[in-house]
Protein backbone atom coordinates (compact mmCIF):
# COMPACT_ATOMS: atom_id res chain seq x y z
CA UNK A 1 0.00 0.00 0.00
CA UNK A 2 2.65 2.36 1.24
CA UNK A 3 5.85 2.41 -1.72
CA UNK A 4 9.08 3.95 -0.69
CA UNK A 5 10.63 6.22 -3.57
CA UNK A 6 14.42 5.56 -4.66
CA UNK A 7 15.36 8.50 -4.25
CA UNK A 8 19.09 7.68 -6.44
CA UNK A 9 16.81 8.43 -9.70
CA UNK A 10 13.29 10.13 -8.14
CA UNK A 11 13.39 13.23 -10.77
CA UNK A 12 12.59 15.56 -7.84
CA UNK A 13 15.00 14.67 -5.41
CA UNK A 14 16.59 18.38 -6.05
CA UNK A 15 13.47 19.79 -5.13
CA UNK A 16 12.42 17.57 -2.44
CA UNK A 17 15.20 18.41 -0.55
CA UNK A 18 15.84 22.08 -0.99
CA UNK A 19 11.90 22.33 -0.29
CA UNK A 20 11.24 19.97 2.47
CA UNK A 21 15.23 21.15 4.58
CA UNK A 22 16.80 24.14 3.18
CA UNK A 23 13.79 26.42 2.49
CA UNK A 24 10.77 24.38 4.35
CA UNK A 25 8.17 25.39 2.16
CA UNK A 26 4.39 24.80 2.08
CA UNK A 27 1.72 27.03 0.24
CA UNK A 28 -2.10 26.97 -0.39
CA UNK A 29 -4.55 27.89 -3.39
CA UNK A 30 -7.88 28.96 -3.63
CA UNK A 31 -10.10 28.80 -6.79
CA UNK A 32 -14.24 28.99 -7.25
CA UNK A 33 -15.44 25.85 -8.88
CA UNK A 34 -18.15 25.87 -11.42
CA UNK A 35 -20.39 23.48 -9.77
CA UNK A 36 -23.77 24.24 -11.76
CA UNK A 37 -23.64 20.92 -13.32
CA UNK A 38 -23.92 19.37 -10.52
CA UNK A 39 -26.49 21.72 -9.00
CA UNK A 40 -28.99 20.66 -11.82
CA UNK A 41 -28.12 17.53 -11.65
CA UNK A 42 -29.14 17.77 -7.88
CA UNK A 43 -26.93 15.19 -6.53
CA UNK A 44 -25.99 15.65 -2.51
CA UNK A 45 -23.31 18.01 -2.60
CA UNK A 46 -20.99 16.96 0.23
CA UNK A 47 -20.15 13.40 -1.12
CA UNK A 48 -19.93 14.35 -4.89
CA UNK A 49 -17.92 16.72 -4.15
CA UNK A 50 -15.69 13.89 -2.03
CA UNK A 51 -15.96 11.45 -4.84
CA UNK A 52 -14.60 13.67 -7.14
CA UNK A 53 -11.35 14.86 -5.16
CA UNK A 54 -10.64 11.44 -4.43
CA UNK A 55 -10.70 10.58 -8.03
CA UNK A 56 -8.18 13.20 -8.86
CA UNK A 57 -6.38 12.83 -5.71
CA UNK A 58 -5.67 8.98 -6.93
CA UNK A 59 -4.96 9.94 -10.69
CA UNK A 60 -1.35 11.48 -9.14
CA UNK A 61 1.53 10.25 -7.42
CA UNK A 62 1.98 13.83 -6.14
CA UNK A 63 -0.85 14.71 -4.06
CA UNK A 64 -0.14 10.20 -2.43
CA UNK A 65 3.25 11.28 -1.70
CA UNK A 66 4.13 10.81 2.33
CA UNK A 67 6.73 10.64 4.82
CA UNK A 68 6.65 6.69 6.78
CA UNK A 69 7.17 6.65 10.74
CA UNK A 70 10.61 6.54 9.84
CA UNK A 71 10.95 9.42 7.82
CA UNK A 72 11.16 7.58 4.38
CA UNK A 73 9.34 9.00 1.23
CA UNK A 74 7.01 7.15 -0.38
CA UNK A 75 3.72 6.78 -1.98
CA UNK A 76 0.50 4.85 -1.28
CA UNK A 77 -1.61 3.09 -3.84
CA UNK A 78 -4.71 5.01 -3.45
CA UNK A 79 -6.04 7.41 -0.65
CA UNK A 80 -9.24 7.63 0.96
CA UNK A 81 -10.93 11.07 1.97
CA UNK A 82 -11.20 11.83 5.92
CA UNK A 83 -13.71 14.21 6.32
CA UNK A 84 -15.51 16.52 8.42
CA UNK A 85 -19.44 16.23 9.79
CA UNK A 86 -21.13 19.37 11.98
CA UNK A 87 -23.27 18.67 15.25
CA UNK A 88 -25.66 21.79 15.14
CA UNK A 89 -26.29 20.74 18.97
CA UNK A 90 -22.65 21.43 20.30
CA UNK A 91 -21.34 23.23 18.04
CA UNK A 92 -18.32 20.89 17.05
CA UNK A 93 -17.19 18.73 14.49
CA UNK A 94 -16.18 14.73 13.96
CA UNK A 95 -14.19 13.74 11.69
CA UNK A 96 -15.18 10.74 9.71
CA UNK A 97 -13.39 8.63 6.99
CA UNK A 98 -15.05 6.39 3.65
CA UNK A 99 -13.09 3.60 1.73
CA UNK A 100 -12.56 5.33 -1.96
CA UNK A 101 -13.99 3.90 -5.00
CA UNK A 102 -13.71 4.87 -8.60
CA UNK A 103 -17.37 3.75 -8.86
CA UNK A 104 -19.34 7.28 -7.78
CA UNK A 105 -22.66 4.92 -6.62
CA UNK A 106 -20.63 2.45 -4.80
CA UNK A 107 -18.73 5.97 -3.38
CA UNK A 108 -21.89 7.58 -2.51
CA UNK A 109 -23.07 3.77 -0.95
CA UNK A 110 -19.87 3.86 1.46
CA UNK A 111 -20.91 7.52 2.50
CA UNK A 112 -24.33 7.10 3.83
CA UNK A 113 -23.62 3.65 5.02
CA UNK A 114 -20.98 6.01 7.84
CA UNK A 115 -23.23 8.54 7.77
CA UNK A 116 -26.04 6.58 9.79
CA UNK A 117 -23.47 4.39 11.19
CA UNK A 118 -21.23 7.29 12.70
CA UNK A 119 -22.84 10.72 11.78
CA UNK A 120 -24.63 11.29 15.36
CA UNK A 121 -21.29 10.45 17.39
CA UNK A 122 -20.79 13.53 19.14
CA UNK A 123 -16.75 13.46 19.35
CA UNK A 124 -13.92 14.40 17.12
CA UNK A 125 -13.01 10.99 15.89
CA UNK A 126 -16.30 9.34 15.09
CA UNK A 127 -15.48 6.43 12.66
CA UNK A 128 -12.56 4.80 14.12
CA UNK A 129 -9.07 3.37 13.26
CA UNK A 130 -8.75 5.83 9.99
CA UNK A 131 -6.17 4.12 8.26
CA UNK A 132 -2.78 5.80 6.88
CA UNK A 133 -3.43 5.98 3.45
CA UNK A 134 -6.21 8.72 4.11
CA UNK A 135 -6.12 13.00 3.22
CA UNK A 136 -8.09 15.41 4.95
CA UNK A 137 -11.26 17.36 3.53
CA UNK A 138 -13.38 19.93 5.02
CA UNK A 139 -16.40 22.25 4.52
CA UNK A 140 -16.86 25.62 5.34
CA UNK A 141 -20.54 26.19 4.51
CA UNK A 142 -21.66 29.64 6.58
CA UNK A 143 -19.17 31.67 4.46
CA UNK A 144 -17.68 31.93 1.01
CA UNK A 145 -13.78 32.77 0.90
CA UNK A 146 -11.57 34.09 -1.78
CA UNK A 147 -8.58 32.86 0.27
CA UNK A 148 -7.73 30.69 3.27
CA UNK A 149 -4.54 29.29 4.53
CA UNK A 150 -4.05 26.26 7.84
CA UNK A 151 -1.38 27.24 10.02
CA UNK A 152 0.16 23.79 10.91
CA UNK A 153 2.87 23.58 13.82
CA UNK A 154 4.08 20.41 11.85
CA UNK A 155 3.28 20.90 8.85
CA UNK A 156 6.68 21.38 7.04
CA UNK A 157 6.60 17.63 7.64
CA UNK A 158 3.30 16.91 6.31
CA UNK A 159 3.32 16.12 2.57
CA UNK A 160 -0.42 14.90 1.87
CA UNK A 161 -2.77 17.90 0.16
CA UNK A 162 -5.91 19.44 2.87
CA UNK A 163 -9.14 20.27 1.11
CA UNK A 164 -11.79 23.14 2.49
CA UNK A 165 -14.68 23.85 0.60
CA UNK A 166 -16.98 26.72 1.37
CA UNK A 167 -20.33 28.14 0.45
CA UNK A 168 -21.27 28.23 -3.05
CA UNK A 169 -22.74 31.51 -4.70
CA UNK A 170 -24.68 32.21 -7.76
CA UNK A 171 -22.88 34.87 -9.75
CA UNK A 172 -24.04 35.85 -13.05
CA UNK A 173 -26.43 32.24 -13.25
CA UNK A 174 -23.31 30.12 -12.34
CA UNK A 175 -22.99 28.38 -9.21
CA UNK A 176 -19.06 29.08 -7.64
CA UNK A 177 -18.02 26.86 -4.84
CA UNK A 178 -14.38 28.06 -3.03
CA UNK A 179 -12.29 25.35 -2.57
CA UNK A 180 -8.71 25.82 -0.66
CA UNK A 181 -6.03 23.35 -1.15
CA UNK A 182 -2.87 23.39 1.13
CA UNK A 183 -0.14 21.40 -0.22
CA UNK A 184 3.67 20.82 0.58
CA UNK A 185 6.11 22.17 -1.86
CA UNK A 186 8.34 19.22 -1.81
CA UNK A 187 6.70 17.49 -3.94
CA UNK A 188 3.69 19.15 -5.34
CA UNK A 189 4.72 22.69 -7.35
CA UNK A 190 2.21 25.00 -8.99
CA UNK A 191 1.95 23.14 -12.36
CA UNK A 192 0.99 20.17 -10.69
CA UNK A 193 -1.72 22.07 -8.26
CA UNK A 194 -2.78 23.79 -11.49
CA UNK A 195 -4.10 20.47 -13.43
CA UNK A 196 -5.55 19.14 -10.24
CA UNK A 197 -8.30 22.31 -10.61
CA UNK A 198 -8.35 21.67 -13.99
CA UNK A 199 -9.24 17.97 -14.00
CA UNK A 200 -11.07 18.79 -11.39
CA UNK A 201 -13.57 21.07 -13.17
CA UNK A 202 -13.77 18.56 -15.63
CA UNK A 203 -14.95 16.09 -13.53
CA UNK A 204 -17.50 18.18 -12.17
CA UNK A 205 -18.77 18.98 -15.54
CA UNK A 206 -19.38 15.08 -16.86
CA UNK A 207 -20.12 13.57 -13.82
CA UNK A 208 -22.08 10.44 -14.89
CA UNK A 209 -25.24 9.97 -12.53
CA UNK A 210 -26.54 6.37 -14.22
Amino acid sequence: MFQLIDRSTWKREEYFNHYLSDVPCTYSMTVRLDITELREKRVSLYPTMLYLIACVVNRHEEFRTALDDNGEVGVYDYLSPCYTVFHKESETFSNLWTTYSPNYKQFCANYENDIQEYGSINRMIAKPNAPKNTFSVSMIPWSSFEGFNLNLQKGYSYLLPIFTMGKFETVNDRCLLPLAVQVHHAVCDGFHLSRFFNELQEMIEQLPTN
